[in-house]
């Protein structure tokens, strides 16, 4: 079987703090979480957790993650944004420009987020949180729809998505240009081997695949740090 997403992971200087507004946003439940930090609990089967986890070190550049949230009308959209500034939210200029019909926040940390306009025709259907947006290239999202047997629900001009076979949220790449790095991601993915897979054969699946190794989990703290294609970091949650 192949591997599962288990949760977007966020750095964070205070996890509980983060957790709490996000829960806020979207509706959802915190627990503690085993492997350190805060996990908000998936809604439904074709959800993830959101993780928070304790970093120190300040957010320097734009993430090469954010999340698009949908909207049912302009008045949803506008109620959406209302309740993310009263949770802690704050308008974010990313260079998007005035002519645009989403708003652009980002969270108490800096996250960036976007509020979609209704009549999205590519998030129909993919709930609240219609979309994962990445940074990265068409041969990234090969290898996450390979790495997670997600289909490709597009692959155009460079651009890719995928979905689970469940629906859901879209995890989507756009293409060149691409925005700098700026050290440590401070939003990745979590994943956990299939059932009665044996971890290391996972990693060995994900390599052939064309991840590379970061860390070996020399901290004990059960999880194996890997990469994709693209250089964005990845981890590979362990039993301890």
């Amino acid at each position: 079987m192949t591997a599962h997403l288990f949760a977007i992971s966020f750095d964070a200087g205070e996890p509980l703090r983060l957790a709490q507004f996000w829960a806020g946003l979207l509706g959802r439940e915190i627990v503690d979480d085993p492997h350190d930090g805060f996990l908000l609990l998936p809604a439904n089967d074709n959800e993830y957790h959101l993780r928070f986890a304790p970093y120190q070190q300040p957010k320097v550049v734009q993430n090469r993650m954010h999340f698009d949230l949908t909207s049912s009308s302009p008045e949803d959209q506008r109620q959406t944004v209302a309740r993310a500034l009263e949770l802690g939210a704050r308008h974010a200029d990313i260079g998007q420009g005035p002519e645009i019909d989403h708003v652009v926040l980002a969270d108490p940390e800096g996250n960036e987020f976007d509020i979609i306009a209704p009549g999205n025709n590519f998030l129909a259907g993919c709930g609240f949180v219609g979309a994962l947006a990445c940074d990265g290239s068409q041969a990234v999202g090969y290898f996450w729809s390979a790495a997670l047997g997600w289909p490709l629900v597009w692959d155009q001009d460079e651009e890719t998505a995928i979905q689970s076979p469940l629906g859901g949220t879209k995890i989507s790449w756009g293409g060149p240009p691409y925005m700098p790095n700026g050290g440590r991601d401070r939003v990745r993915f979590d994943l956990v081997p299939g059932v009665d897979v044996d971890p290391q054969m996972e990693v060995d699946r994900l390599l052939s695949l064309g991840a590379t190794r970061v860390d070996t989990d020399q901290d004990g703290a059960g999880r194996l740090v890997l990469a994709d294609p693209d250089g964005q970091e990845f981890s590979l949650l362990t039993p301890r």
